[in-house]
């Protein structure tokens, strides 16, 4: 008997479907627009995605980078968070529901799922892509505002991903009261960019200051040590192009990094890693450079050379976002 699939094989296998009909270059054109629209100033009443050919398009071309994502979002969470496993779950601004089978990839099983947009057309996409994903026969698919208008059930946990950038600032504000308000854990991610980082940042300032503590990326729940205006924290996630992904944008690498911004949040007691690798580690002739955000909180770089043994070794398989040092690697 085959295995059943992997969420991933499962997205992309069902994403691969919602295309048929359409010609590639309306799909392509329409992934055009839908991208440029996103990078601009959208108004918080006006849904971004208006038909299905519009989220099929999307979809297809979008989701399996923001699974990527918000999965390696959560991974994080989930070793700051061992033991624990979410009972219900509300993406907010969901849209076709690319979180919700991230979180079923993290903690496999059935949960109390509902997913909240205002887009119709992306509801009922996301509810027939989720037809290929047990865990997900049961959720609730509702159309609501995304604002100060929200209101929320409690849940475990409520992710919010890539739609801080879609608000203006007072919705912003009235979405983490609301968000706060109801949930146990919180997971936020944005694209990868100053602006994005940014709205995670205040994003941040409003969970800590709500009495959540930080699980992920950060080792400390702290001011961020980035000075304002420097830099910005940010990781990357791999995700593997399909023949359809490719019909759609072209390009004829198998992969492509989609850059991010995240924090992950929670009422619960944490362990955060003891530090983060917050760039991609330089691989130099037997050493490893590693640029850390630490718990004190610093950023500082530090060398791992072939002196330092298993460690070493350890350090040539390190990826930007891991924790450091990796847990078997911890002094008792």
């Amino acid at each position: 008997m085959n295995a059943p699939a992997s969420p991933a094989d499962a997205l992309r296998g069902s994403l691969a479907t919602l295309l048929d009909g359409l010609p590639p270059r309306q799909a392509a054109q329409a992934v055009d627009r839908l991208i440029a629209t996103y990078r601009g100033a959208t108004p918080t009443d006006t849904p971004i995605l208006r038909d299905r050919a519009d989220v099929a398009a999307y979809a297809a071309y979008r989701m399996p980078a923001t699974f990527e994502a918000v999965r390696a979002a959560l991974k994080a969470f989930a070793a700051a968070v061992p033991r624990w496993s979410p009972a219900s779950h509300i993406d907010v601004g969901g849209g076709t529901g690319a979180a919700t089978w991230a979180v079923t990839a993290t903690w496999p099983g059935e949960r109390g799922v509902t997913v909240l947009d205002w887009a119709e057309p992306a509801l009922a996409i996301g509810r027939d892509i989720a037809a290929a994903n047990p865990a997900l026969r049961n959720a609730r698919w509702r159309r609501a505002r995304i604002g100060s208008a929200l209101t929320l059930d409690p849940a475990d946990l409520v992710t919010v991903s890539y739609v801080l950038n879609e608000l203006t600032a007072p919705d912003r504000a009235a979405l983490l009261d609301t968000v706060t308000d109801a949930a146990r854990a919180v997971v936020i991610v944005e694209p990868g960019t100053p602006d994005g980082y940014t709205r995670v940042i205040e994003a941040r300032d409003h969970l800590v200051a709500a009495g959540f503590q930080v699980a992920a990326p950060c080792p400390h729940s702290a001011a961020c040590p980035i000075a304002p205006g420097t830099d910005w924290c940010h990781f990357a996630a791999r995700v593997s192009r399909s023949s359809l992904h490719r019909q759609i944008k072209g390009g004829s690498l198998a992969y492509e990094d989609e850059k991010f911004s995240y924090v992950a949040a929670t009422r619960l007691p944490v362990s955060p890693a003891p530090a983060r690798v917050v760039r991609k580690p330089q691989i130099r002739k037997g050493q490893v450079l590693l640029d850390l955000c630490e718990t004190e909180p610093s950023l500082r770089r530090t060398t791992v050379t072939k002196r330092h043994g298993a460690l070493y070794r350890t350090a040539r398989d390190a990826d930007w976002g891991d924790a450091w040092p990796p847990a078997e690697d911890q002094e008792p």
